[in-house]
This record gives C-alpha cells, sequence and structure tokens, in this order.
C-alpha cells in the first residue's frame, strides 16, 4: 500500500521538477517551488476530494439511518472534512501569516520566515502522502476484490463476523458463505476439483454460539456435505482466523488455500495472511453501497495501523528533506 502511494506521490513530484527546469530563478527560488509541489498536488485534488468527501458524507447520512447514529458511522464524512482540511491548512496559515502583525515573515534573514516554510511545506507533504496512500490503497482494493484465485484450491476458509441472536447469519455473513460456495462451483466445473470449506470465528458475549458453527449449520442446509466442512471456533479477529485456520490444515497434511470474505476486507486479509508468511488468495463478496464506503475507511485505517511504523519513517524522511530544503533557502540567503 505504501510503495503505490509513494509511487503516486514520487510520479506527480518529478513531473513538477521537469517542468521547474524550464522555469527562470536562483536555488532559493527553485527549492521554494519544490516545497509547493506537495501544495500543489492538494489543491489539484482538492476539487475530487470535496466531491469525494460529499460522496462519503451522503453514504454515511444514509447509513446512519439504516444502522444508528454513533461516531463509526460517521467515519467517511471524518476522513473527508480532514484531508480537506489538511490541504487548505497551509494555505489559510500562509496567508494569515501574510496578513498579521504579531508574526514577521517577511524577512528573507528572520526566523520566522523559515519556520513557516518548514510547516507548511511540511504539512503539505504529509497531507499529499496521506492521499496518496489513500489512492493506492483504492486501487489495490478494488483489484483484491475483484481478482478470482485460480482452480486449484484444496480448501476455502470463510471469515466469520456477527451472527445474530437466533444464530442465523446476517446478511454481510451469508454474502461471504455464498461466495465460497459460489467458488466451490466454478472450480469444480472449471477443473472437476472438489475443495473443502473452512468456516472461521468464535463466541462473541452476544451469540448463542460461535460464528463457525453458524456458517456450518448453514453450509448444510443448502446441501453441502458434512465431510467437506472443516470448522474452526476458537478466533476472535481475522490474525486469529488465519493463524488458526492454517494450523488446522497443517494438521491434516496441507493444501492449497483461499479465503472468502467482503470485497473491502479482502486487500487486509491478503496483507494479513502474507505477514503470517500464508499463499492464501481471496474472493469478495458484494456488500450494500451505502455500508461498502465506510466499511472501507474503517479498512484503511486499519491498514495505516499495520504498516504505522514505515509509514512514520516515511513521514519522518519528508519533514527532515524539507527542513534541508529550508536550511539551504536560509543559507544562501544570508550568505
Amino acid at each position: 500500500m505504501r510503495h503505490l502511494g509513494l509511487i503516486v506521490y514520487l510520479g506527480f513530484l518529478l513531473i513538477s521538477q521537469i517542468m521547474l527546469c524550464f522555469s527562470p530563478g536562483g536555488l532559493s527560488a527553485y527549492i521554494f517551488k519544490i516545497m509547493n509541489s506537495a501544495k500543489s498536488f492538494g489543491m489539484f485534488t482538492l476539487p475530487v476530494v470535496f466531491l469525494l468527501s460529499a460522496w462519503m458524507t451522503f453514504s454515511n447520512l444514509r447509513l446512519m439511518r439504516k444502522e444508528g447514529r454513533t461516531w463509526r458511522n460517521m467515519l467517511g464524512c471524518i476522513l473527508g472534512v480532514l484531508i480537506c482540511l489538511g490541504i487548505l491548512f497551509p494555505l489559510v496559515l500562509g496567508e494569515w501569516l501574510q496578513r498579521t502583525t504579531v508574526v514577521d515573515v517577511h524577512n528573507m534573514r528572520g526566523f520566522a520566515l523559515y519556520a513557516e516554510l518548514f510547516i507548511e511545506g511540511t504539512a503539505g507533504a504529509v497531507v499529499a502522502y496521506l492521499e496518496c496512500v489513500l489512492i493506492g490503497t483504492i486501487l489495490l482494493s478494488i483489484s483484491a476484490a475483484r481478482r478470482i484465485p485460480p482452480f486449484d484450491r484444496d480448501y476455502i476458509l470463510i471469515h466469520g463476523c456477527q451472527i445474530r441472536r437466533d444464530g442465523t447469519l446476517t446478511n454481510l455473513l451469508k454474502g461471504r458463505a455464498d461466495r465460497a460456495v459460489e467458488f466451490a462451483r466454478m472450480q469444480k466445473e472449471a477443473a472437476g476439483r472438489d475443495i473443502i470449506f473452512v468456516p472461521s470465528g468464535g463466541q462473541g458475549p452476544d451469540e448463542p454460539f460461535s460464528e463457525a458453527e453458524a456458517i456450518r449449520n448453514y453450509l448444510l442446509s443448502i446441501g453441502i456435505p458434512e465431510d467437506r466442512i472443516l470448522t474452526e471456533d476458537r478466533s476472535m479477529n481475522t490474525l486469529e482466523n488465519l493463524r488458526n485456520c492454517a494450523a488446522l490444515i497443517r494438521s491434516r497434511g496441507g493444501g492449497s488455500v483461499a479465503f472468502s470474505t467482503s470485497n473491502y476486507h479482502v486487500f487486509r486479509t491478503g496483507l494479513l495472511a502474507s505477514e503470517l508468511g500464508l499463499s492464501y488468495e481471496g474472493i469478495g463478496s458484494p456488500t450494500k453501497r451505502y455500508f461498502w464506503i465506510n466499511a472501507f475507511i474503517r479498512e484503511f485505517i486499519a491498514t495505516l495501523r499495520m504498516e504505522l511504523k514505515a509509514h512514520l519513517r516515511t513521514v519522518g524522511v519528508l519533514a527532515l528533506l524539507i527542513l534541508l530544503m529550508v536550511g539551504m533557502t536560509y543559507m544562501s540567503n544570508i550568505l
């Protein structure tokens, strides 16, 4: 995710630097233009971000009408507003400092001007980087959700989620189970190969029994033979789903594995599987449009947390580069 985000970000900077090669000015002017590239990216994408924020807000309003008013159901709106504010912050700060008499940012030899340049440049670079990471995540998530694993799988893992109080599947979980059954049918038709279903998921505090058992009951009810169902009922999250199912499958001699989950969840599940050294490929079940947006935002935040140290290192490098450029500008003006 961060690699594709960096490619988008550095690609924009490269294009901007090629254009700068043909512009007049000394070192200071050139460095100013480099630091403004990130802000330019933010302004270039602002109309798109604004429209995306409006779309996410509308989606969140529908979600809250159907699922209740909670802060989790407002994540899309919150993220859109934060990105817009992040883009506008350097512009507003610069305009305010140019007009105020509290701080003198007009003295080319003064400290305040270069502190302003560092703050504006860093804020613009960080927001532009996060935008690129978001773009990269969207592209990779769409690609992952649309991909169909090869028809050579021995097992298909069905990731559990909340079940109803009567033990039946919610529409979300039923979609995952149905997608697994559909994949099994496609594989049988294409390769003549049966697959073993591995329902996974433990029992939550408000659930009558485990999610894995609920999925198993559903599979039996639609005609899946009992000897083609292998239940894992101890997992409490996606990482445990993968780890426990891998151990269970290895205990039976191993085999190639696919997993079935909601379309917005395929990419992060694949990342977790990769971190565990598992060559699992996922297939995504469709979700309602009003729910998908907010669910994707949650997945995006969770994915950021997975690679938080790497993202912080990248942001730190960007800040150091901007500090170096500001320092070069300062030295070129006082010498």
